[in-house]
């Protein structure tokens, strides 16, 4: 039997009512994760975070446990797991991770460009890879087959903004999804 294995697809602290209980958990489970556009944005050297919940959540978890940004740091832009790539964002559409840029692991959404008439990228992806994405709670769940199999997999379903948490088994094809208790911060 397979042991258990969580990989969470980033944007870990910023938005939600406790990152000092996410720290935990992560801690706790041993889980790990790619990096997300936010978390980028709590390191040093990254981009001051635009909103003043989300310049205090580096407090939170200073008071929690310093540990949390070596952590952080550590997380890579993707992970392979399970015959999947594991990314926050996108990757570019042919799949070629060296043709990826960083911005396109943390926040690609549409393809060329993030034009609101542009195509998500995963309407246009023809590569050989496949891959587990969270980022786009505007756009939902997505879920690309191949033959029959789970080829590109979406997740995010906004939790965040009131709607839910999904997680996805591979090995099972089970979505696993929880209701947000109430909206944590309004869509924006």
């Amino acid at each position: 039997m397979q042991a258990e294995r969580v990989v969470l697809v980033g944007d870990l602290f910023t938005k939600g009512p406790d990152p000092a209980g996410v720290w935990r958990l992560i801690r706790e489970r041993g889980l790990t994760a790619v990096m997300g556009n936010h978390d980028r944005r709590l390191l040093p050297g990254g981009e001051r975070p635009r909103d003043e919940h989300a310049w205090r959540t580096r407090e939170r978890l200073d008071e929690e446990d310093p540990s949390w940004a070596a952590w952080l740091q550590a997380r890579p832009l993707f992970m392979e797991v399970a015959g999947f790539t594991v990314v926050h964002a996108g990757v570019h559409p042919s799949g070629d991770l060296a043709m990826t840029r960083e911005s396109d692991f943390l926040t690609l959404r549409r393809w060329p460009e993030e034009r609101p008439t542009d195509p998500h990228w995963h309407q246009v992806y023809e590569g050989e890879r496949r891959v587990v994405f969270g980022h786009d709670a505007r756009g939902g769940a997505v879920r690309v087959l191949r033959d029959g199999q789970p080829w590109l997999i979406g997740l995010d379903t906004g939790c965040v903004y009131g709607k839910q948490l999904t997680g996805w088994i591979p090995g099972e094809d089970v979505y696993v999804t929880e209701p947000a208790a109430r909206v944590y911060c309004p869509v924006g």
